[in-house]
């Protein structure tokens, strides 16, 4: 049994969830709380029943709702071609027409495309690596670092990589950097040892991760179960969603044995907008990196200013197509987050009038 300490005091310290504690002034008859909320950016898929992308969708065949509330995009990307937009439409000044996949009709593209064209299409992404290093990991580690080694030659054009490793800590081999040498180096140095804490690890890799703008996803090589962790997998998975992380997870079949650990998986990377993987050997842990390229390489970024919404907490996102013809794609992406308030002020009645101070 998990402490309670573990459970529900580190996940309220991690998400630094907001606690008005009666501070308010008496005086104040009726204060006024404003609340000052980032950008939401969503990662997002479209694929058909085979799983394959559609791309060339414009900002128009979105909808976005929080809460039921429905949402204005301020910026429309489609892998790294970024539109601005004023009330959801593309700015007067961007000739839309020029916009590249942005502006074109919908097309289907299979997935493991070229190296050269997932590198172009990712561009701008932050892209953390988090790799079992704990006991679960004697067998098959060389293989284990060869695909990680490819997948980071792969992202050749990738805004920057940071790998992380862990067994019973968290272990930053190389903070996010644009080196890739650095990179290519923290990797064959890991050693396998110890148990494993991956929710722990995870949830701190988050907290990086979410400092951060721009599209920001989690990569993670796990062997098998979390033994030693006190934060529940479903507190990381909430951190996750709120801060606009998505996640993926490519583990062994050990963990694929083991029930708990496979519907947690599975459940984790769906809430974020990721994907699971279980690789039977070697060559499946290459193929499984090279999906994740493929996904990242296709994802649209809707991003948008909420509406006024009184819900401080739990709020919950929709994205659907508009048209007939888009009904039979699939979406795939976050469906809600907490708000990580960065501001909050509290005014009184009064003090909330018109001045004629400049």
């Amino acid at each position: 049994m998990q402490p309670k300490t573990g459970k529900y005091f580190l996940p309220a310290l991690f998400l630094g969830l907001c606690a008005f504690s009666g501070t308010i002034s008496a005086q104040e008859d009726h204060p006024n709380i404003h609340i000052q909320v980032n950008m939401v950016q969503l990662n997002v898929a479209v694929t058909d029943g085979k799983g394959n992308y559609i791309t060339g969708l414009r900002p128009q065949d979105f909808e976005v709702t929080e809460d039921g509330i429905p949402e204005k995009l301020a910026i429309f990307t489609e892998g790294h071609e970024s539109v601005p937009l004023t009330n959801g439409q593309p700015h007067p000044e961007i000739n839309v027409a020029e916009q590249g996949n942005a502006a074109t009709a919908a097309k289907v593209v299979t997935p493991a495309s070229s190296n050269d064209e997932l590198g172009s299409l990712i561009s701008g992404a932050n892209v953390f690596i988090l790799f079992d290093t704990s006991n679960y990991m004697y067998r098959g580690f060389v293989f284990a670092q060869d695909a990680i080694a490819d997948f980071v030659r792969s992202l050749e054009t990738a805004d920057k990589i940071a790998f992380y490793s862990y067994s019973r800590d968290l272990y930053k081999a190389a903070p996010l950097t644009a080196d890739r040498s650095q990179v290519l180096r923290a990797v064959r140095t890991t050693v396998a040892g110890d148990d494993a804490a991956l929710y722990n690890t995870l949830l701190l890799t988050l907290k990086d991760a979410a400092t951060y703008t721009g599209k920001k996803v989690v990569v993670v090589f796990s062997n098998g179960p979390d033994s030693i962790s006190v934060v529940p997998p479903e507190d990381v998975a909430e951190l996750a969603q709120s801060v606009g992380v998505s996640v993926y997870m490519i583990s062994t079949q050990q963990a694929k044995i083991e029930p708990v650990s496979t519907a947690v998986f599975e459940r984790m990377t769906a809430a974020t907008g990721g994907k699971a993987y279980f690789a039977k050997s070697w060559r499946d842990e290459k193929t499984a990196f090279a999906a994740i390229r493929d996904d990242l390489g296709h994802l649209y970024s809707l991003n948008y200013y909420p509406q006024p919404n009184q819900n401080r907490g739990w709020r919950t996102i929709k994205v659907r197509l508009v048209g007939d013809r888009l009904k039979k794609y699939q979406v795939r992406t976050r469906n809600g987050y907490r708000p990580q308030l960065n501001q909050i002020q509290t005014t009184s009645a009064s003090s909330a009038q018109p001045s004629n101070t400049p």
